[in-house]
């Protein structure tokens, strides 16, 4: 029963007033007579298009009867400081029950994101980790790529000077002088 709206998590009212166990009339009569104590970041008037977008999306999940009827007046979607308003404002021994259980939910969702951003954080740092490790890899091999080309390159000179040394040594032949004793 909780849905976000511009951005907020909030409870619509008719929901609210079957967990009451009020009317739903009861209820907006009761916020009405305390419009002091709902400021916008408590509770918000929706539009007609966002309660009946609500609306589908809560039939689609089953959790609203298709035939429900939220009334003719503006559908107040409440957030978590407004909930906890409402059950000082009904002032019943339900819906201060109800109210904790509520704040509840609503702080094991706020558990569940924080735990979720840590790990978004955590992805993201790895992710970054891995780029710099795939990007360093690409240099890395650049570089041997390079070396083995200048290390070619050497190696083919050595080799040519090499046969270039061998060529002379087969047109020139060497007079070596003999080893051992020398008469005279």
């Amino acid at each position: 029963m909780i849905y976000e709206v511009r951005g907020v998590r909030v409870m619509l009212d008719f929901d609210l007033a079957r967990l009451y166990q009020v009317e739903n009339r009861t209820l907006k009569q009761a916020v009405r007579r305390n419009m002091d104590r709902f400021p916008d970041d408590f509770m918000l008037k929706l539009t007609k298009e966002e309660a009946n977008r609500l609306m589908l999306i809560g039939i689609s999940q089953n959790v609203i009867s298709p035939g429900y009827n939220p009334g003719p007046g503006q559908v107040f979607a409440f957030t978590e400081e407004g909930v906890a308003m409402l059950s000082a404002v009904l002032r019943s021994p339900v819906a201060v029950n109800v109210s904790i259980e509520i704040m509840r939910v609503f702080v094991e969702i706020r558990n569940h994101l924080a735990a979720t951003g840590r790990l978004s954080v955590e992805l993201a740092e790895l992710r970054a980790r891995m780029d710099l490790l795939q990007k360093v890899g690409e240099e890395n091999a650049e570089h041997i790529d390079e070396m083995s080309k200048e290390l070619r390159q050497e190696l083919d000179n050595v080799y040519a000077a090499l046969s270039e040394l061998a060529g002379r040594a087969e047109d020139e032949p060497v007079q070596r002088r003999r080893i051992g004793y020398v008469k005279d």
